[in-house]
Parts: C-alpha cells; structure tokens; sequence
C-alpha cells in the first residue's frame, strides 16, 4: 500500500510542477504578445501621423505650385504687354525720326522716289544726277564718320531661300536680290517700295548672268555688279558686269583658296565685296589656316588690289561683314543662332581702335545674317536673316582722332 501511495504523490507532485511550468511559459508568451500589440499600436499611431504630415506637405505643395503657375502666366502676360509697348515705341521712334532726321547727301532722284514721282527710265541718268553724284564722291573723300549705334527700321518682308543677300544701287533707287548662295539668274526692282509689295519676285526683272555666281558676297556700285565666280578648275576671281549694257566689262583673280572662307558660320561666303562711301573692298581669307580676316581695297574700274590688310579680326563665329568710311565691322554670332554683335571693328586709318569702339548689338530678330550690305547714301544696312529682308539704320559720330 504504501508504494502505492508514494507513486501517486510523486504522481501529483509532478503533474503539478508541469502546470506550473506551463503556466509561467503562458504567462510569458501572453507578455510578449501585448508588448507586440503595443509596438503595432504604436506603428500604426506612427504611420497614420506621417500620412496626415504628408497629406498636409501635398497640400502646401498644390497650393504653392498653383501659385507659382499665376505668378508665371501674369509675368508671361506682362512680358508680352512690354514686348508689345517696345514694338510699339519703336515704330513711333522710326516714324518720328522718318519725319525729322534729314538724310545726309541724298540724291535728287531718291526724293523723286520718296514723293512716288520717280521718273527715271532704266539704265538712264540725268546729267544733273552725274554732277550730284560726283559732288557726293567729293564730299566724302574725308570720311570721318563711325557708327554709334545700330537699330532696325523695318522688316520689309521674307520671301526666297533663308539664305541670300539684298542690296541697293546707292547711286539709283534700284534693288537687286540674289536668292539663295548660288545662281546665276539675281532679280532687279525699281525700288524698295516695288519689292515690298510685290509678290514674291514674280513681278521683277530677271537678269540671267554669262557666269554662275558664288555665294552672297556680291556688290552693287556706281551702276556695276561685283559678283564672286568660282569656275570648274575651282579658281575664284572677282566679276564686273555692267547692268545697263548687261556685258561682263572686267576679272580679276585674286588670292584666295577654293575652299577657304571668309566667315566660319557661313561657309558660302567665300569672299565678300562690299562698297562704302570711299569705295570698292574685298574681305577674304588668303587660306583656311588663316584664323584673320584679310581686307584689300579695289580700284573699281580696273579690279586692281591697291593695298592689302590683315583686320585681325578672327573669322572664328563670324557670320558677316561691312564696310562704313573705310572701317571695317565684322559681326558675330553664335552656332546656335542668338543676338548678332559688331565685335571686331578695324580702321584702315588708324582712327579707330578696335578696343575702344562701342559693342554694337543687332536688334533681336530671327536668327542669323547672311550678308548685311551697306548703302553710303542712306546710312542704311540691308540684311538678310533667315529669309527675312531687314533694313537696318545707322546712327553715326564723328571719328575720334588718335
């Protein structure tokens, strides 16, 4: 009996000692489990703040960009209202100076043409023009005059290939286009205000020349075209045709290589003629090594070279060039066409020095020059940019003297 009674304390006592055990381990699995639910509480406590915080930033975000969104739109509106008032003032500008600035040296026959009374038939000068434009070549003999400042008078209108060059007879009212870099067909009208109401060039007189000419560097002077010939052997040489008989009166070669041209942003310019109050210019570039522009003067009758200078003026972003009272004003650019600048200024005189010549900006426009041809007896550029013809007026000062 008591064996038995012993086996079944052992029994109990074992059976009790694994409850407890279990117990304790209940208990503590139990701790464990709250304290998990006290850590996901406080998670979600956590996550739903950060989602509250983030909803607000969102909603300060919406707001602020809205905000910014009218501030942009009222300073766009406001942008376009002054870009407007510009236009506006400077049509006035150009009307009022139209109406008031007397035009140095103009001809007789140019106010005819003003008064819409041009009478003149082609290819034909009066006796009295003769003798007045020889008083204008005397007058400015002793040029003394620099450019101040440049601004654009008018956008005349686009018509042809977005390159080419435009210019006029300073000694008629004609206007002479050349379409393109190439051809061998320029178109002539009466006047500037026959071409801007034309329709397109249908309406001029086509010239068709003996020879192809090359690029937009041609010149019309003192009843002449001057016009850059490149032939197969691929020599370049200077042309001078006579546009009242319609004959080629004179070449000349002169030292250039084929391939080297005078302005690194437009390479169709080989060489480019331009005409001043004192004359016929050649810019060039003698090879492409030669980072300069070089200048030689003309004896416009002959063709011959009368003297020869390097400008200094890097052909490196130059897209055109003009020459006013023997200075020569190279223009730059940019690859990506921007705001056309007057950089490098050179004075075969010696009367302007380049550092201290003002930096002449172009008025915004559309892109890049192709040619800018200068007109002696208007103070005038006309400019080809991007197919759009521009006339550009001049406002001079006396030269400074070294």
């Amino acid at each position: 009996m008591k064996p038995l009674f012993v086996l079944l304390i052992s029994v109990a006592w074992t059976f009790t000692g694994a409850q407890h055990y279990y117990q304790g381990l209940m208990d503590y699995l139990e701790n464990r489990l709250l304290a998990i639910e006290d850590r996901m509480q406080l998670w979600h406590d956590l996550s739903q703040r950060y989602h509250t915080e983030m909803k607000d930033f969102k909603k300060l975000t919406a707001e602020a960009m809205g905000g910014l969104r009218n501030d942009h739109s009222m300073l766009f509106k406001d942008l376009e209202g002054a870009g407007v008032r510009v236009d506006r003032v400077e049509r006035e500008m150009d009307y009022v100076e139209a109406q008031t600035s007397p035009r140095a040296c103009a001809l007789k026959a140019e106010k005819v043409v003003e008064q819409e009374a041009w009478g003149l038939q082609e290819g034909r000068v009066e006796e009295e023009d003769e003798e007045e434009w020889e008083e204008l070549l005397s007058r400015v003999s002793d040029c003394v005059e620099i450019i101040s400042g440049i601004r654009s008078v008018k956008i005349l209108k686009r018509v042809g290939s977005p390159k080419g060059m435009w210019t006029r007879d300073p000694r008629s009212s004609k206007v002479y286009v050349f379409n393109g870099t190439s051809g061998d067909t320029i178109y002539q009208f009466d006047s500037v205000r026959d071409f801007s109401r034309s329709l397109g060039i249908t309406s001029s007189r086509n010239i068709r020349l003996p020879s192809d000419w090359s690029g937009p560097g041609s010149a019309v002077y003192n009843g002449f075209l001057y016009y850059i010939q490149q032939d197969s052997d691929m020599d370049v040489q200077v042309v001078r045709y006579d546009l009242l008989t319609g004959s080629v009166t004179d070449t000349a070669m002169f030292p250039v290589e084929s391939h080297a041209s005078v302005y690194n942003l437009n390479p169709e310019t080989v060489a480019d003629l331009a005409a001043d109050d004192e004359g016929l210019w050649l810019l060039y570039a003698p090879s492409d090594s030669e980072p300069n522009i070089s200048l030689a003067k003309m004896d416009a009758a002959t063709l011959d070279i009368e003297q020869i200078w390097d400008t200094r003026c890097p052909r490196e972003n130059a897209e055109a060039a003009f020459v006013v009272c023997g200075t020569v004003y190279v223009v730059y650019n940019t690859r990506l066409a921007s705001r056309s600048r007057v950089q490098c200024v050179f004075d075969v005189n010696d009367m302007v020095i380049s550092e201290e010549a003002p930096l002449l900006y172009f008025p915004r426009r559309y892109g890049a020059h192709t040619s800018l041809k200068y007109n002696p007896e208007e103070k005038q550029l006309y400019g080809w940019d991007d197919g759009y013809q521009i006339i550009y007026r001049l406002t001079m000062k006396r030269k400074l003297l070294a």
